[in-house]
């Protein structure tokens, strides 16, 4: 399962199988996440911070992924379990939402999805809203003990130019004409820019399979875009998972998460390239600076 509709959720919302996570989360405004959960969600929702529960401290990146089984037993305390039928919802079609997607079904709770279109669809729909904190009783929640298809910084240097690499960020983030948090403006040498907002209509829907497959073929130059294995990263980890999520609904293989991204990359201090083109891989003498 990968996303949900908004009237399969209304259908289900007193289902005790259901757990609702609301993981609305802004860069540049802390804090913005929980007090708007407090000022309205879904009924029965409970608030899932990006900062403290679904990364580690920063270190490698500013949003590592945290160890499974301290993730387990954090999403256990908030009430979520192994049982559950969990729905992660975010007020920007998905993007953050995904992350929470894409780190329980990495881990193998198969039964996650994204609500399609996020609060924003809810509202449009004239439903219920609720200011009311739940106290859902803690539960049991077992995943897998490590991480699959992941890749670190040295990794990833490594293998520039022999994977497709894509930059989930905003445009003008990728070419380096502005960078709000990280060390230095620009992107991986060889990335593609893909922002993961494109995959989402004006409606705030993800796209239709057969566009987004389209979209990923076209931005790897018209070819397959599973003739090779994908990196995709962000910022520091957590929009790139929706590049994940856009994939499989598009039918295509599932990326390699970079969890570290550019944040990661740049605070190692690694060589970025700038502008509008991806730039050649790194060679034997482009190390740290």
């Amino acid at each position: 399962m990968c996303l949900i509709s908004v009237d399969e959720v209304a259908r289900r919302l007193h289902d005790p199988d259901l757990r609702l996570a609301d993981v609305r989360w802004f860069l540049v405004r802390p804090g913005g996440g929980l007090a708007d959960y407090l000022a309205g969600h879904l009924p029965g929702a409970v608030f899932v911070d990006v900062e403290t529960v679904l990364a580690a401290p920063p270190g490698p990146g500013r949003h590592p992924l945290p160890e499974p089984d301290w993730l387990a037993e954090q999403l256990g305390s908030l009430g979520f379990g192994s049982e559950h039928l969990v729905v992660a919802y975010d007020d920007w079609g998905g993007v953050v939402a995904a992350r929470l997607w894409w780190m329980l079904d990495n881990l193998g709770h198969r039964r996650v999805a994204v609500l399609d279109g996020g609060i924003a669809a809810w509202n449009a729909a004239g439903l219920p809203l609720e200011t009311e904190v739940p106290a859902l009783p803690p539960a049991r929640l077992v995943l897998g003990d490590r991480w699959a298809r992941t890749i670190g910084r040295e990794a990833l240097r490594a293998r520039l130019g022999a994977v497709t690499l894509l930059d989930g960020r905003a445009p003008e983030r990728y070419r380096g004409e502005v960078e709000p948090v990280d060390p230095i403006a620009g992107h991986i040498p060889t990335a593609l820019s893909l922002p993961v907002t494109d995959s989402v209509g004006p409606d705030g829907r993800l796209l239709p399979a057969d566009e987004l497959a389209r979209r990923y073929a076209s931005a790897e130059g018209g070819g397959d875009a599973g003739a090779r294995e994908t990196v995709v990263y962000c910022g520091s980890g957590v929009n790139a998972s929706h590049h994940a999520l856009a994939r499989r609904v598009a039918g295509l293989p599932d990326p390699i998460l970079y969890a570290g991204s550019y944040s990661d990359w740049t605070r190692a201090g690694f060589p970025v390239a700038t502008g509008p083109e991806p730039g050649e891989p790194l060679g034997p003498g482009d190390r740290p600076g």
